[in-house]
């Protein structure tokens, strides 16, 4: 979140459940995967070694990264 966004926790009856408070102006991004399975998923998106991308770069991608047509 962004430094202008303010944050409070607000403790909802007597079971030790809270809800998160945010106010102001400014971005909240929110992370709903755990985060084991956001890495696994980041990992799994990411360039391999030794494997060709496709649709890098858009359609000057392939001459870009040196690719004969």
């Amino acid at each position: 979140m962004q430094p202008s966004v303010d944050f409070d926790n607000q403790f909802v009856g007597g079971e030790g459940l809270f809800l998160a408070r945010l106010t102001g102006p400014g971005k909240v991004w929110l992370q709903s995967l755990p985060f084991s399975r956001l890495a696994n998923r980041v990992l799994a998106a990411a360039p391999q070694a030794g494997k060709k991308q496709v649709g890098e770069g858009g359609l000057l991608g392939g001459f870009l990264n040196g690719d004969k047509p």
